[in-house]
């Protein structure tokens, strides 16, 4: 038989001793990686604070971050530790007999009743910050059930298709862009919707994200609270082209958009008529890109 070799020193210190070692350094190291996450990371994680709806959804990531940091030091130290510690020494014997290890009831209760605090707590959390920040930025469909609080907002109209964005004002002749331009410090009424098959309105920095739908207006909120140029994508795949599907948006300042929706409802003028009347969907022709969306024909909204 062989002889295996112990260290008995390895024996010596007591459960509680082992404990205490993992739970200092790790509380120390979680503290500091806490901080840094908050303080250091935090501030620089997307999308950004463009908006309400970005700043929000920053906070949450960096609130969740935090949150993990913690539980994955406790594994990192717990593991690393076992390792130091315990580890089969050179001399003894690797199929040799530990010792007898029971269950523990208070650390099984200590782990069922943090886990569940954990997770209902994070349920709850994330059901109020949805409710608050008016669904969170993302699409509600046509009957929002959680709407800003001031009535006083931008209608900003999405018409997604095949492969491109464009955008009517109603506030402002029901006129047609192909630019996004939002004011700052102002609550944004975005009514999403499309033209042929199914695209999703994605636009990163303002932490807006919508589907847009044919035949079905979609509605997302955000309000403005900083200027910057922001990216606007299709999120669903559409087609051949879908990779070339998006364009570019700017927050500006108040002053500064309404001479550029001034100026574009004169310059749109004359194409604005051959629009079909503004509504918030539209019956689509089916004719391809490049133009010929609208089926005035067909559609009782349309008014030349």
């Amino acid at each position: 038989m062989s002889k295996v070799v112990l260290d008995e020193s390895r024996s010596d210190e007591s459960t509680k001793g082992h404990i205490s070692k993992i739970l200092i350094s790790w509380a120390v190291a979680s503290i500091i990686g806490m901080s840094l996450v908050w303080f250091v990371l935090g501030p620089h994680l997307p999308p950004g604070t463009m908006t309400d709806q970005a700043a929000g959804q920053q906070f949450d990531i960096k609130f969740v971050s935090t949150l993990a940091v913690p539980v994955l030091f406790f594994v990192w130290f717990f593991f690393g530790y076992s390792i130091m510690k315990w580890r089969v020494r050179p001399g003894e014997d690797p199929l040799a007999g530990g010792a007898n290890i029971r269950g523990n009831s208070k650390a099984q209760g200590t782990w069922y009743i943090l886990t569940t605090v954990i997770v209902l707590g994070m349920a709850v959390y994330g059901t109020y910050f949805l409710v608050v920040p008016a669904g969170a930025g993302g699409g509600e469909g046509a009957s929002p059930i959680w709407t800003p609080a001031t009535k006083n907002m931008l209608q900003v109209q999405v018409i997604a298709q095949q492969w491109r964005f464009t955008y009517r004002w109603p506030q402002f002749g029901g006129m047609e862009t192909t630019s996004l331009e939002l004011p700052l410090n102002t609550e944004i009424q975005f009514n999403v919707t499309s033209l042929d098959v199914i695209h999703d309105f994605w636009a990163y920095q303002l932490g807006v994200k919508a589907d847009a739908n044919p035949d079905y207006n979609n509605i997302a909120f955000a309000k403005t609270q900083q200027t910057g140029r922001f990216v606007v994508r299709c999120d669903e795949l559409c087609g051949i082209w879908h990779g070339a599907m998006y364009n570019y948006g700017n927050v500006v300042s108040q002053s500064q958009f309404q001479t550029w929706a001034t100026n574009m409802e004169k310059q749109n003028a004359a194409v604005t008529k051959l629009l079909p009347k503004y509504a918030t969907t539209y019956t689509p022709s089916y004719s391809g890109a490049g133009g010929g969306y609208y089926n005035t024909a067909t559609d009782p909204n349309a008014s030349l």
